[in-house]
């Protein structure tokens, strides 16, 4: 049924964002309580055992590092580093500005696939970049408070990401996805925990500022609920992550990456469905926007 590998990538990437945004949505529940390096500590300490399982079923070493480690390690520690931004972005910025500047990463994405790999990017794929992006940009109606140092960090997200899935576009074909998304977990657990350990041994306070707050907050242990939630944030850690590396291995990066801006409807439904957050006019159209953009790419390739 999915014979095409844009096919295949399609379904990969829109099942693997709708995954993704689900455990931000519990990262964002989540927050109030515990500082950053913790709940992503949680992350990865909840995802590996679960990719140990999933490579033994599979017949895989996920703990053996092929002769492209060096570039696992580093698209390992790019990913850890922009998705940090990302979480300290949000704490300064409202949610819908630091979204709006992440999703400069499809742009990114488009311009160093064509310099790095080699790929043709099609008009009709810029095309759906920026009317991807014009469909973020009239959802989140970003306003003047975005114009901040905290934007940086947003912005900082979007390449750093962009530059992982490219890493993943090259290193994907000659290594299983599940081991480069079980190193991806190992650095994820292994960096947040060493950053804690900094923070609470040096007794770092950056209570007195609003984009480094949420990272000094105080270390608390989790109750049976909260610990049960982390598990299922975990369990889709694990999964997503598989779905992205696959997605981007199937088929040209700057074909994958407008996909993901399927996020935004993701978004929209999880925050009627968890915060009661319901959308606004500009939320509803600029998420019709977006659709139709991933469409109208999605027909065009068929075409072509």
């Amino acid at each position: 049924m999915f014979a095409s590998p844009k096919m295949r990538a399609g379904l990969f990437i829109l099942s693997g964002v709708a995954i993704a945004v689900l455990q931000d949505a519990i990262v964002k529940g989540l927050s109030a309580g515990y500082p950053t390096w913790e709940v992503v500590a949680f992350r990865g300490a909840t995802a590996t055992p679960i990719f140990v399982i999933w490579a033994i079923f599979a017949g895989l070493n996920p703990f053996h590092l092929p002769q492209k480690a060096g570039l696992i390690l580093l698209r390992s520690f790019i990913l850890f580093t922009a998705y940090m931004a990302f979480a300290l972005s949000v704490a300064t910025l409202p949610l819908a500005n630091a979204i709006a500047i992440y999703f400069t990463m499809p742009i990114f994405v488009g311009l160093l696939s064509a310099a790095t790999l080699g790929e043709k990017v099609p008009p009709h794929r810029w095309l759906a970049i920026f009317v991807g992006f014009l469909g973020v940009l009239i959802s989140v109606h970003p306003g003047a408070e975005t114009f901040q140092p905290a934007a940086l960090l947003a912005l900082y997200s979007g390449l750093g990401y962009a530059v992982g899935q490219i890493l993943s576009r090259r290193i994907s074909q000659t290594v299983e996805p599940l081991v480069i998304a079980n190193a991806q977990s190992l650095f994820y657990f292994a960096g947040s925990a060493t950053l804690g350990l900094v923070i609470t041994t040096l007794h770092i306070d950056a209570s007195g500022l609003a984009t480094f707050a949420a990272m000094t907050k105080a270390a608390a242990w989790p109750n049976w609920q909260d610990f049960g939630v982390m598990m299922v944030m975990g369990l889709l850690s694990c999964v997503s992550s598989v779905l992205f590396v696959k997605a981007y291995q199937a088929a040209p990066a700057n074909f994958v990456a407008p996909l993901e801006y399927s996020a935004i409807v993701w978004a929209m439904i999880y925050g009627v469905v968890f915060f009661r957050d319901w959308p606004d006019f500009y939320t509803i159209a600029g998420a019709i926007v977006v659709i139709i953009a991933g469409l109208l790419m999605m027909a065009e390739d068929r075409r072509t």
